[in-house]
C-alpha cells in the first residue's frame, strides 16, 4: 500500500496547471509583441533613413545653378517634397505605433506578475484581468497605426513610380515614349501624377507632340 505522502492531491495539481496555464497566455503574448517591436524598430530605421536622404536631394536640388538644364526641375522638387512629407508623418505614426507596443509589452509583463501574486493572494485574483485587456487594446492601437502606416508607405511608392514614368516619357526618344504609351497609371487611360490637381503637359499621341 502507498503512503499518504505518495498520493498526489488532484485538487493541488489541478491549481498547478491552472496556475502554469494563466502564466502562458502572458508570455505568448510578450512574444508576440516583442516581435512586433522588432519590426517596427526596423521599419522606422529605414523611414528615418529615407527623410535623410530625400533631404539631401532637396538641398542638391535647390543648389542647382543652372535649373534649365534638369528635365521637369519643378515637377522633381514637387515630388521631393510631397514625398518627404509623406514619410515624415510615416515615421511620426510609426513612433506613436512603437510606444504602444512597449506600453503594451510593459502591461503583459504586469500582467503575469499579478498572476502571480493572485495566486497566492486569492482576493486580488481580478487584477490580471482589467491589466491583460488594457494591454492588447495597446497592442490594437498599434495595429491599427501599422494599418495606416502601411498605405501611407503604397501612396509614397505609387507617388515616385508616377513620377519616374512621366520622367521616362519625357526623356525617352519619341519611338520608345510611343511603345510603352499604354502603360502606366490607370492602364495607360491617364498620365502618371503625383496629385490629382496637376496636369501634366507631355502628350498622349504621336500627333499631339
Amino acid at each position: 500500500m502507498l503512503a499518504e505522502a505518495d498520493i498526489v492531491n488532484p485538487n493541488a495539481l489541478n491549481e498547478t496547471i491552472e496556475f502554469l496555464t494563466a502564466m502562458v497566455t502572458p508570455a505568448l503574448l510578450i512574444s508576440a509583441t516583442g516581435s512586433l517591436v522588432l519590426s517596427t524598430s526596423t521599419r522606422l530605421g529605414r523611414v528615418v533613413d529615407r527623410v535623410r536622404w530625400l533631404e539631401e536631394r532637396l538641398s542638391s536640388l535647390i543648389s542647382v545653378t543652372d535649373k534649365a538644364t534638369i528635365p521637369l526641375y519643378e515637377r522633381r522638387v514637387e515630388v521631393v517634397v510631397d514625398l518627404l512629407d509623406k514619410v515624415t508623418s510615416r515615421s511620426r505614426i510609426l513612433q506613436r505605433a512603437l510606444a504602444a507596443l512597449y506600453y503594451g509589452l510593459s502591461l503583459f509583463i504586469l500582467c503575469s506578475v499579478t498572476i502571480a501574486v493572485a495566486a497566492r493572494y486569492t482576493q486580488y485574483r481580478f487584477v490580471p484581468i482589467p491589466v491583460g485587456v488594457i494591454g492588447i487594446l495597446f497592442l490594437l492601437y498599434s495595429a491599427v497605426l501599422m494599418l495606416r502606416e502601411t498605405r501611407m508607405a503604397t501612396a509614397t511608392v505609387n507617388a515616385e513610380m508616377d513620377f519616374t514614368w512621366e520622367l521616362a516619357r519625357t526623356v525617352a526618344p519619341e519611338n520608345v515614349a510611343n511603345k510603352y504609351r499604354n502603360r502606366g497609371r490607370f492602364g495607360g487611360m491617364g498620365m502618371a501624377r503625383l496629385k490629382d490637381k496637376h496636369v501634366s503637359q507631355i502628350p498622349d499621341t504621336p500627333e499631339d507632340r
